[in-house]
């Protein structure tokens, strides 16, 4: 999928809006027009429904500024454009939201129709993107996999976390190209715990040796974040085999574990991989999922 055709012309700084608390409901409904699509949007709305805005890092951005949104764009660490009815006039008025507040988002992702178009309209005025991943197979499923589930994947649990913070890193690492300690080491290791304290967190850990403490032999061998959760979706992200223990037939089962204990949250589990991952295709592949969609992202 490309990006929307774009139109040259400048489009008023009114044309769209910061969204209060009282917009939240509406936003919500919006996203739930493609739950699969929306979920990084729709996990932010169903916590700011929760908690207030006040109470969230970043900001929603509406369109139009006046009457019933069409569309919606999160803006904090990442930029989620949502724009289910497919409004190119939607993305020139987030581009001039986000011209006007300046860039401190670290990527752009979501629909890729919406990504790309939003990033061609930004092109050229914000520096030049570290990586465009123009397609990104978006993935779902919704009933457990015919895979038998690694009996060994469990919820991890914080007594794990000094095992599972360093694989959490080398996955970042591996797929981003750097390390998330470097700039903000406390706030990835907060992110890391706090997943875990919701159980959110998977992991498969190697057997101990025999005559050692479980907890100094054990290394990780394969974890996974339920990342985003929406009413209706649980997004996987951060899937990860230890490099020691790959092309050995673990990935698909312990994917298995994982869809099954996403399921016990939501209806809906979904997950995006970049289209050149063959090996990891084949393997969601072999578990059920099918594609639903496609995303995009833009790392700077």
């Amino acid at each position: 999928m490309g990006a929307w055709p774009i139109r040259r012309t400048r489009t008023p700084p009114s044309a769209a809006r910061l969204l209060t608390d009282a917009d939240l409901e509406q936003a919500a409904a919006l996203c739930a027009l493609d739950p699969v699509a929306s979920v990084l949007a729709a996990g932010r709305i169903d916590q700011m429904l929760r908690s207030g805005q006040r109470h969230n890092p970043g900001e929603f951005w509406g369109y139009p500024a006046q009457g019933p949104l069409v569309a919606v764009c999160w803006s904090g660490a990442n930029i989620v454009p949502v724009n289910p009815h497919r409004d190119e006039r939607a993305l020139s008025a987030f581009a001039e939201m986000a011209l006007r507040r300046g860039r401190t988002a670290s990527s752009m992702v979501g629909p890729a129709a919406d990504v790309l178009g939003l990033w061609e309209l930004l092109r050229g005025q914000w520096r030049r993107p570290r990586d465009v991943r123009a397609e990104q197979p978006s993935l779902a499923m919704s009933e457990p996999s015919v895979v038998a589930a690694d009996p060994r994947v469990r919820l991890s649990t914080l007594s794990d976390f000094p095992l599972v913070l360093p694989a959490c890193v080398a996955m970042f690492t591996e797929e981003i190209g750097y390390s998330p300690v470097l700039a903000a080491p406390q706030t990835y290791a907060e992110r890391v715990r706090w997943l875990i304290s919701q159980q959110r967190s998977l992991v498969r850990l190697s057997p101990p040796e025999p005559g050692r403490v479980p907890s100094s032999a054990a290394t990780v061998e394969f974890k996974a974040e339920l990342g985003a959760l929406s009413p209706q979706v649980a997004q996987v992200q951060g899937v990860w085999v230890s490099p020691g223990r790959r092309r050995q037939g673990l990935a698909v089962p312990a994917m298995a574990a994982v869809v099954a204990a996403a399921l016990r949250h939501r209806p809906i589990v979904s997950l995006y991989v970049n289209s050149y991952n063959t090996a990891a295709l084949a393997t969601y592949r072999a578990v059920g999922f099918e594609r639903v969609g496609t995303y995009a992202t833009v790392l700077f």
